[in-house]
């Protein structure tokens, strides 16, 4: 992968409810057109995976995914993240949420040489349960169509910056 590039990842678990909203999101925003260069990929819980994609030259990456922030179910977020943050948390390959794969990239950067993206954006979903089951909740169903239309503009933007944005 080349420097210039975008990558929109969508991670969670599909058997816990709505924390399988960001592979929903990216399944939904595969059936659109996107401009050259952009790569999206269902990571699902492989955290480890998707650490190791991130270090591969990406422009600006978008992880996808569930986000309890305290927030009405269904709230979509757009959240600007820290590619290296300062605390490292403890790791689990089938469970690792943006900041933990984000905490991972500096110290696989530091062994592979790899380059982390220079922005990394998170579009999250507050969920309204993650107890054990499939198929998102009636809010966060309703949430996957206003999260890809925001991935779209973040997409143009990134995809595009010196010309005319996207009209998303």
């Amino acid at each position: 992968m080349s420097a210039g590039t975008v990558l929109i990842a969508g991670i969670g678990n599909i058997f816990l409810g709505d924390d399988g909203f960001g592979v929903e999101t990216v399944r939904r925003l595969a059936g659109h057109p996107l401009p050259e260069g952009v790569e999206v990929v269902d990571v699902g819980v492989r955290g480890v995976d998707l650490a190791y994609r991130l270090l591969d030259g990406y422009r600006t990456a978008v992880l996808v995914d569930a986000a309890a922030r305290g927030g009405e179910p269904g709230t979509v977020y757009l959240i600007e993240a820290e590619a290296e943050p300062v605390a490292v948390p403890v790791l689990d390959g089938h469970r690792m949420g943006p900041d933990a794969v984000l905490a991972l990239l500096a110290t696989l950067a530091a062994g592979t040489g790899g380059r982390p993206p220079g922005r990394v954006l998170v579009v999250g979903c507050e969920p309204a349960s993650v107890e054990e089951g499939i198929g998102l909740s009636t809010p966060v169903t309703a949430a996957v169509e206003e999260a890809v239309q925001v991935i779209l503009r973040v997409v143009y933007e990134a995809a595009q910056p010196e010309r005319e944005k996207s009209p998303c």
